[in-house]
């Protein structure tokens, strides 16, 4: 499979070492320390709320929460049928073709579209956003029934999400933008491959992963890698509020 020039090595979270693999993205690493990049993405009032939050008497405790119960299955459960999701949909599935005719005998497909995956992809960001926020929520009302120094964190996640949703919705919308590029690199790719017109015999001897065609369900499995990785990313909040509630 074409892949995107080699550049030095990445370190760093999944999703950005994909996104360098896959892309000619510039994701050189940030000289800057994380206090000084959230300074940068927190306003002024954001970050008066946050200084209260964390250096004032914490907040009384929250009466009425219900009750933790199965709160680890729940996350458990959101997580899985979001990955299920991305690897059933039907514009990223490749089971679909498994048992395809013969290619002398299939009729013929319109040529691909990159406008479909995009939209795919930011339908399925949409429903990560929305299932994710909801589950971080309900995890803060827990927090918020356990002791005033909990409470306190549900107060500073609360501020956080809301104070750096713009800009993480923002670093997100980017992705399906740079895939863009990978899906043309490969569709290239393909078009020199059947011009420099191979012999019949030569091209039946070609792996299963090279053959004329390939180069797009080998797209979706990538983009569906990148969506599995942006996953992972958006659901680190739920996981710390999760650990702070087996502590509590």
């Amino acid at each position: 499979m074409v892949q995107a020039p080699q550049r030095t090595a990445v370190s760093g979270p999944t999703l950005v070492r994909l996104l360098a693999r896959l892309t000619a993205a510039d994701v050189s690493a940030s000289s800057q320390s994380l206090s000084d990049q959230l300074s940068q993405w927190l306003g002024w009032t954001d970050a008066i709320a946050l200084s209260t939050a964390l250096n004032g008497k914490p907040p009384g405790v929250v009466s009425g929460a219900r009750s933790a119960g199965t709160v680890e299955e729940e996350c458990a459960g959101v997580r899985a049928a979001l990955a299920d999701a991305i690897a059933g949909d039907s514009v990223l599935s490749t089971r679909r073709r498994r048992g395809a005719p013969h290619a002398q005998t299939a009729p013929a497909q319109p040529e691909a579209s990159y406008a479909d995956f995009r939209q795919c992809y930011l339908a399925l960001q949409q429903t990560m956003e929305t299932r994710i926020g909801a589950l971080r929520g309900r995890l803060r009302s827990l927090l918020a029934a356990k002791t005033p120094e909990m409470t306190r964190l549900a107060v500073v996640d609360a501020i956080m999400e809301r104070s750096l949703g713009a800009r993480e919705r923002s670093l997100f919308g980017a992705v399906p933008g740079l895939l863009g590029g990978h899906f043309e690199r490969l569709r290239k790719a393909e078009r020199d491959a059947q011009a420099a017109g191979a012999p019949a015999e030569a091209q039946a001897q070609t792996e299963p992963a090279t053959r004329p065609g390939a180069w797009l369900d080998g797209f979706r499995k990538d983009m569906q890698s990148v969506l599995l990785a942006e996953l992972d990313i958006r659901f680190q909040p739920v996981e710390g509020l999760l650990a702070a509630l087996r502590i509590s």
